[in-house]
């Protein structure tokens, strides 16, 4: 086919250029489908804290967070492996409707950190946090015998700040105890999970 032919009639032309495209994405719709459709539905999953209003003892965050608390905990990656551990000593205290809780931490590489959380109880019974280290301002609803916090942290990693999303839920098991699970993810995918038992003293 010469020039001429080729601006007259572009169809076979466009038709061969467009072939290596077509076939690219018809070998890569499976891999994008097994990757966004899980996400998509992860997105539209999730269990509402409303599920666990019926459950006791009732939290009440101004009552189970007052004076000091003891928590032992751990990060694991997304693979499962644990790859530290920690004990956090909470110092806490209330005044109305707003807590300070004031958390020290050692961690099992032998660093020690501080995180000091301003929590504020909504009219509608929600709580609001704030912390140096957290991006913006902490979400929490409680029912039952649960909280759910949503929150983005700043943290440290290789000399650069992420800004890590944490799905953050705490149960009440009795007067003392409290059992704490939080995902982390950044871009939608999951980093890594930190468990993690209170127990005041």
């Amino acid at each position: 086919m010469n020039v001429i032919t080729a601006i007259a009639d572009p169809t076979p032309t466009l038709a061969r250029r467009c072939r290596p495209i077509r076939r690219l994405r018809a070998a890569l719709a499976p891999i994008l489908a097994a990757v966004l459709v899980p996400l998509a539905l992860a997105g539209c999953t999730g269990v509402a804290v409303e599920q666990y209003r019926a459950e006791a003892p009732a939290l009440d965050l101004r009552t189970y967070f007052n004076g000091t608390i003891d928590g032992w905990g751990m990060f694991q990656k997304r693979s499962g492996e644990v790859v530290k551990r920690f004990h956090v000593v909470i110092d806490a205290k209330w005044q109305g409707d707003t807590g300070v809780l004031d958390e020290h931490f050692s961690w099992s590489d032998g660093s020690k950190s501080q995180r000091v959380w301003t929590l504020t109880r909504q009219a509608n019974g929600s709580y609001l946090g704030h912390a140096d280290d957290v991006v913006g301002q902490a979400t929490g609803e409680v029912a039952g015998n649960a909280l759910h916090w949503k929150y983005v942290l700043a943290l440290p990693v290789d000399g650069r700040t992420w800004h890590v999303h944490f799905d953050d839920w705490m149960f009440l098991i009795d007067e003392q105890t409290m059992i704490n699970r939080a995902t982390m993810s950044k871009w939608g995918f999951e980093l890594g999970e930190v468990s993690l038992s209170f127990r005041r003293r």
